[in-house]
């Protein structure tokens, strides 16, 4: 059985992310085996600041990401299937991976989001677009 290589570019965009000073953003698409504060999801989907001061016992396992994190406070457990992660990117620059998703595509070859150089209007950079994949934005 051939291995994903879903987990392991989750991994390295996010050390990249950290590594270079920005803020990672893991995008989710919700199923029945993830684990988020469901008051925080808009049209199935959530999108996550990952990063180490976000979040606390942060594992990007083969099949899961698991950490906990403050939701309004409070201290929230948090569990998401690799199967069930749209995309990583830099919430700074949009820069990063989406990829296919699953019941389309056999493999999980990333799909490369090049940033824009366009400044969006909108002031929510990390917000899903309604009713669809949700759309990267520069935050300067």
């Amino acid at each position: 059985m051939e291995r994903s290589t879903k987990p392991y570019l989750i991994r390295a965009v996010h050390e990249w992310a950290c590594d270079s000073g920005f803020t990672p953003y893991l995008s989710v698409k919700l199923d029945e085996n993830t684990r988020v504060p469901m008051e925080h999801v808009k049209n199935g989907e959530i999108v996550l600041n990952l990063s180490y001061d976000a979040t606390h016992k942060l594992t990007i396992g083969q099949d899961l990401i698991q950490f906990s994190a403050r939701f309004g406070g409070v201290s929230r457990e948090c569990s998401i299937p690799v199967s069930a992660v749209q995309g990583i990117f830099a919430r700074e620059n949009g820069q990063g991976l989406f990829f296919p998703e699953e019941s389309q595509a056999q493999s999980t070859a990333p799909v490369s989001i090049p940033s824009s150089p366009e400044q969006p209007d909108d002031p929510k950079p990390d917000a899903p677009a309604p009713g669809g994949r949700p759309r990267l934005q520069i935050v300067k």
